[in-house]
């Protein structure tokens, strides 16, 4: 028995075996390690090679393959380096001797998706006990990673659903608060819509802790980018918060269910590639209210508001350039 091999391959079967259960079923523990240094280290790439939107957007694909391809050689590889430990663990059922390295990694790669074949047979009982192991984590693991996979794509849609519903309302997050008042009934009518994208938000955040590789999906149009979106949503707070005479602002607990899910969401982010900006992004323009003969209150006063809450602000900045987009998220200048 050569040990060597044996510790070796039973360490990258840990290895592997430990990343695939941390990220497909710890819903608080992220991305394992192994797939977390892949995630970033793929994105960081594309990021120096460019900044084009649609270079940027095969991150997403292209970490979810890498992913997958590596606990598929993790466990290829581990078994293969176990097989090794025997010369005679495998043997030609044409000629009867030992398989060499070519056999024994076809082998493994066989038993991982069937229970084996022809060509080779394990010798003894460990042997075979071996391969049926390896039958029961390629299959088991094979399973886990297909549902990890349509987990995520599915996440992936509510993430540009979240992003749509909220750009949709305003690409800025002045015209987000302008198309939530009438003359009528003042800021009544965007209490619902708070509250719907709120409760987005705030299962998109679920879902960012439990996948970060949703942080790597990038889309190709600002309207559809959950960093631009959160953006223009929490100005959009800030300025019902500190931008409008008290109590002209919408329903108190419709906008702490919406505060409540930004800052859930941004929590998520502490561990991901997202650092705060070195400054807060431009305020708010308030005239772009005014000029809807909407109240406000001085430009001084707000901000003095805003100073307070410079370090919030500069963390969606970092979102939003994370994402590789510039303040502000969306040119509108008729917004």
């Amino acid at each position: 028995m050569r040990w060597p091999y044996v510790v070796l391959g039973a360490s990258i079967l840990v290895a592997t075996v430990i990343d695939i259960l941390w990220t497909t079923l710890w819903v608080d523990g992220g991305s394992g390690p192994l797939a977390g240094r892949l995630s970033t280290g793929i994105w960081r790439g594309l990021r120096r090679v460019s900044d084009e939107r649609r270079t940027l957007s095969t991150a997403g694909p292209l970490i979810l393959t890498g992913t997958l391809v590596l606990w598929i050689a993790g466990i290829w590889a581990g078994w293969s380096l176990v097989f090794a430990a025997e010369p005679w663990a495998l043997v030609s059922t044409r000629t009867g001797l030992p398989a060499d390295w070519p056999g024994r990694i076809y082998y493994v790669a066989y038993t991982m998706f069937t229970d084996g074949n022809g060509d080779y047979s394990p010798r003894g009982d460990v042997w075979e006990l071996a391969s049926a192991l390896t039958t029961a984590t390629g299959m088991a693991f094979v399973t886990l990673g297909v549902s990890y996979v349509l987990t995520v794509l599915s996440a992936v849609s509510q993430k540009r659903s979240f992003a749509s519903a909220v750009t949709g309302l305003g690409e800025r997050s002045e015209a987000f608060v302008r198309a939530g008042h009438t003359d009528t009934e003042g800021f009544d009518g965007i209490e619902r819509p708070l509250e719907s994208v709120g409760e987005q938000l705030g299962q998109l955040a679920d879902q960012h802790q439990s996948y970060p590789i949703l942080h790597y999906y990038h889309s190709e149009r600002p309207t559809e980018s959950a960093a631009v979106a959160v953006a223009i949503l929490d100005d959009a707070l800030t300025v019902f918060e500190c931008g409008l005479p008290e109590g002209d602002g919408p329903n108190r607990t419709a906008w702490r269910v919406a505060r409540a899910s930004v800052d859930q969401y941004l929590h998520t982010l502490d561990t991901a590639f997202v650092d705060p900006a070195d400054d807060p992004p431009p305020l708010p323009a308030l005239d772009r209210l005014r000029r809807a003969d909407i109240d406000t209150v001085s430009d001084d006063a707000f901000a003095d508001a805003l100073a307070k809450r410079s370090e919030r602000r500069r963390t969606t900045l970092g979102v939003v350039r994370g994402d590789a987009w510039e303040w502000p998220p969306v040119d509108d200048e008729t917004a």
